[in-house]
């Protein structure tokens, strides 16, 4: 088939705005349409901190980007679509498997939802925010700083919220929906969307589905190998008013991807070739919600998710080792194919209560529940040959190796937290302030390093086995605080404060895993202290039609830093003749060392220089180090900052240049590589939707990403996933009709 008729982006253009303009794109409905302010003011709907409100006034220091955004960039996942927002940047294992960096602090240190549910999986090989279809967004909501206060442990850094597309009520009965189609050249992406939407005044239903193929990257170095990948998403959603003032809302998703290629990872051995031959995620989510029970209580929300991810590799290890025998010989091994599986059972549930005690003060109290339960399994097949003093192979062992990585384990989580807030003199003070109390609950099966062992088709369910892990069960609890204040200095401007206590338990796979994957040897300490953060945000924001000012200041103090150290790992051997005996393994084991401080500034400006003409640019600096010896925090971005120009030309579309970069950072941890800074230019064009007779329209994107064809590097991911070049000059296009 020839591509040319794949008019539309592989997950489309450059974001021309890098803050979170007001433009507005509704493709589930048929009178989809665009309303753009010029400037961002601040009246985007935020839903993530539990209580809808208006950005501007949310004292809590946010980046919010829109379905239109989305639908503008050429973003292959989640995260290219939030690297354009200041503060933040993406990083990764490969193209399809990437992650993000808040202010120095990455995945682990980040509470991921979809609509309002937690995403739980590991973080040795990323993957959370790529198992999301970009055609499938409505927004992504991402709050700066500590809020464990509303999500529990985890959001030391943050919280990314992707809230997928919603059905619709209507006046009356309505059938609608859209198809689009994408092509980007750099890797010879291929996408294809559709979706339909029908409901009335009493209910609603939607239906989703896409399908994207891709090939290997381009970059100016060449063709990036093993960066292919395809995925399938369905998604649908429904809702129902059962009665006055009662919603019955409950969703169903299914991404699976497969043949993904994973370039990069620090998981695995060098010359390896590491790919997901199946990765998945299963949501099923429902809600019920009570408006108006009283003239005090606004909103009671009942509230449960099941959210089942599997993950399946297949590793070459491309390694061969010779070693000598007493007799002369020679032992030579060679690793073959290990599988490692890794199957995230989450499910979860809540209660929340919203009061308007006056038309000053909000209340919100509420419980909420999850567990997660993980099991792991990975099997070696490896060849030991043994040869000659003349190289002639004399005889050959076939062997394969059963393994439980991680022991069978479970992570519950149960919370109280509570909000209030309020407002004083005439408005211009907003006061918000919030507690939470966890306990939390650990358990775990009796971990072996290996399970069987297979030679020669003899199979051995006894063989000699170390202890990795004592089964155990573990309790304990926790609490964090936030505070937040908003001052309005003019009708304009304001000033905002933001301090918060929050935690962080040890994850099951810091506690339990044990990963040879035949670089190194990792181990996990089921002792593990929780990590607790202290942070502060101090913020100046303008809003108004001419011109956007956010900038804020910014510090993070982090006690009990988890991370991994050389070691000695002592263990139980358990033997067949002997019993047990005690040995020891040199090994990276995960540890609470030090303390450390993250801290920086940021902004983001707009400036409508002449009548549709909007100049706008951002930027962010972010310093890490141990506070005990002074060295610096690995994964820590570089200053970074982009230029841009958007114009929009009424009733036809609009188009945007931007600049952007970062400077080197030689500022690094030990065993991280100095990276480079660089500039690339990108530019993006659009058009309105064209009316296509009195229902159906269609809607244009295109552009081209690296314009000058630039070869640079990702600090992030050359030290995170070992990708030392990024995507070259990238054609890309979207075609969307609508109907």
């Amino acid at each position: 088939m020839n591509r040319t008729i794949y008019i539309s982006a592989a997950f489309a253009f450059f974001i021309a705005t890098n803050s979170f303009s007001q433009e507005h794109f509704l493709l589930n409905d048929s009178a989809s349409s665009i309303t753009t302010n010029a400037i961002n003011i601040g009246e985007v709907i935020i839903s993530s901190l539990r209580f809808d409100r208006q950005l501007k006034d949310l004292p809590a220091p946010m980046s919010v980007v829109g379905a239109y955004e989305a639908q503008r960039q050429s973003a292959f996942t989640i995260s290219n679509i939030l690297d354009k927002q200041a503060g933040i940047s993406m990083g990764g294992d490969g193209i399809w498997a990437t992650n993000i960096n808040i202010r120095g602090m990455g995945e682990g240190r980040l509470v991921t939802l979809i609509d309002g549910n937690r995403v739980e999986t590991a973080t040795d090989l990323t993957a959370a925010l790529s198992m999301i279809d970009v055609w499938d967004i409505s927004r992504v909501e991402v709050i700066k700083g500590a809020q464990s206060s509303l999500y529990g442990t985890g959001a030391m850094g943050g919280i990314v919220n992707i809230i997928t597309r919603e059905g619709q009520f209507g006046e009356k009965t309505y059938l609608s929906g859209n198809v689009g189609s994408g092509f980007a050249s750099a890797n010879k992406l291929l996408s294809g969307h559709a979706e339909f939407n029908a409901g009335s005044k009493l209910w609603y239903a939607r239906v989703s589905g896409t399908y994207t193929d891709a090939g290997n990257m381009k970059t100016p170095a060449g063709l990036l190998p093993n960066s292919q990948y395809a995925y399938n998403n369905v998604s649908a959603r429904a809702g129902i008013k059962p009665f006055n003032n009662h919603l019955f809302r409950i969703q169903y998703q299914r991404y699976m991807a497969n043949d993904v290629g994973i370039p990069g990872g620090d998981a695995f051995p060098g010359p390896a070739e590491a790919t997901y031959t199946n990765i998945s995620r299963d949501l099923i989510a429902a809600s019920y919600e009570i408006q108006d029970l009283t003239d005090k209580l606004i909103s009671l929300k009942l509230g449960y998710f099941l959210q089942d991810i599997f993950r399946e590799v297949s590793l070459h290890p491309n390694t061969v080792t010779e070693t000598p025998l007493p007799n002369g010989n020679i032992q030579r091994t060679s690793p073959q194919l290990f599988t490692p599986v890794g199957h995230h059972f989450t499910n979860g549930g809540q209660i929340q209560g919203t009061w308007k005690l006056s038309g000053r003060n909000t209340f919100i109290a509420g419980v909420d529940l999850w567990s997660r339960k993980l099991t792991t399994e990975r099997i070696k097949y490896i060849t030991f040959e043994i040869l000659d003093t003349s190289g002639r192979v004399i005889r050959t062992n076939n062997i394969e190796r059963g393994e439980t990585p991680i022991p069978e384990s479970a992570f519950s989580s149960a919370g109280f937290f509570a909000e209030d807030e309020w407002k004083f003199f005439d408005d211009r003070l907003l006061f918000i302030a919030g507690g939470r109390a966890d306990g939390i609950w650990i358990t775990n099966e009796e971990g072996y390093d290996v399970d069987y062992v297979i030679i020669n088709d003899i199979r051995n369910d006894a063989p000699e086995k170390r202890i990795t892990f004592a089964g155990g069960r573990e309790n304990s609890l926790s609490w964090s605080a936030n505070a937040g204040l908003l001052f309005r200095v003019n009708k304009t401007s304001d000033i905002t404060l933001n301090v918060a206590r929050s935690f962080r338990a040890p994850s099951l796979e810091e506690r339990y895993k044990y990963i040879d994957l035949g670089n190194f040897v990792r181990i996990g300490d089921p002792s593990l202290e929780p990590e607790r953060g202290y942070s502060a945000d101090l913020g100046f924001r303008r809003w108004n039609k001419r011109s956007g000012l956010q900038a804020n200041i910014f510090a993070n103090s982090l006690r009990n830093l988890i991370v991994e150290l050389p070691g000695e790992f002592i263990y139980t051997l358990i033997t067949g003749a002997s019993g047990s005996v005690t040995d020891s393994i040199d090994a990276f084991i995960t540890s609470n060392v030090s303390e450390a401080l993250l801290y920086g500034i940021e902004f983001n400006a707009e400036y409508n220089v002449y009548s549709n003409f909007v100049i706008y640019s951002s930027g962010s600096y972010i310093h890490g180090e141990d506070t005990e010896t002074g060295e610096a925090l690995p994964l820590i971005p570089p200053l970074s900052g982009k230029l841009g120009l958007r114009y929009t030309y009424p009733n036809v579309g609009g188009m945007a240049l931007i600049v952007s970069g970062a400077s080197k950072q030689k500022r690094i941890a030990e065993g991280e590589q100095e990276t480079d800074g660089y500039v690339r230019t990108d530019f993006a064009l659009n058009t309105v939707r064209i009316n296509l007779g009195s229902t159906a329209g269609l809607q244009f994107f295109a552009g081209i990403d690296n314009i000058l064809d630039k070869s640079y590097t990702n600090h992030l991911s050359t030290n995170r996933g070992n990708i030392t070049v990024e995507p070259g000059r990238n054609f890309y296009a979207r075609l969307i009709v609508s109907f």
